[in-house]
């Protein structure tokens, strides 16, 4: 399993190299970056030769649901207090209502409050947090029991083993690489 800070990296590196090339399905992904988003492919052709891996790390984590590339390689080393955690945990398939919630401790108190564990999974959409069950984990490509959820006592927002989430970050990517 490959650390999430470094898939990103190989990404960045990856979509610089066909940037470089002037792939136009690469040079598209650049209209992450908020300075190209309404850029026309012309545009971004013209770009294309001022694009550096910074650029492309950005993008990448722009992918990813992060602001920046430092605010997501703070969340996927597991940062405690990490000021946002992505949108990885929710994508246009994601289908099911989940109970969502504008607090963790809201979130929290409604996990408590259900019968059995695991209760539910407090996932993380950003800033936001919502509670998934166990097949919604699933449809992300992640094993519902998996022991690192219990070592981040199912909580991603606020997990009690950060290193554990960082392990549940590959894994997703990893799933989402096998998507692509």
């Amino acid at each position: 399993m490959m650390d999430p800070v470094r898939e990103l990296k190989i990404r960045a590196e990856l979509l610089h190299t066909r940037v470089e090339s002037r792939d136009a399905e690469a040079l598209s992904r650049l209209r992450a970056l908020p300075e190209l988003r309404r850029a026309d492919e012309a545009a971004l052709a013209a770009a294309a030769p001022g694009i550096r891996r910074k650029h492309c790390l950005a993008a990448v984590a722009r992918e990813c649901g992060f602001t920046s590339w430092e605010r997501a390689r703070r969340a996927l080393e597991g940062e405690p207090g990490a000021p946002e955690l992505g949108t990885l945990l929710y994508g246009r398939d994601a289908g099911a209502l989940h109970h969502w919630f504008a607090t963790h401790d809201e979130a929290r108190a409604h996990i408590e409050a259900l019968p059995e564990a695991p209760r539910g999974y407090l996932l993380a959409y950003k800033h936001h947090v919502f509670v998934a069950d166990r097949a919604f984990v699933a449809s992300l490509g992640l094993d519902p029991d998996d022991p690192d959820w219990q070592a981040i006592g199912w909580d991603w927002a606020r997990p009690a083993d950060p290193a554990a989430r960082g392990r549940l970050y590959a894994k997703r990517l990893a799933a989402m690489r096998g998507k692509a």
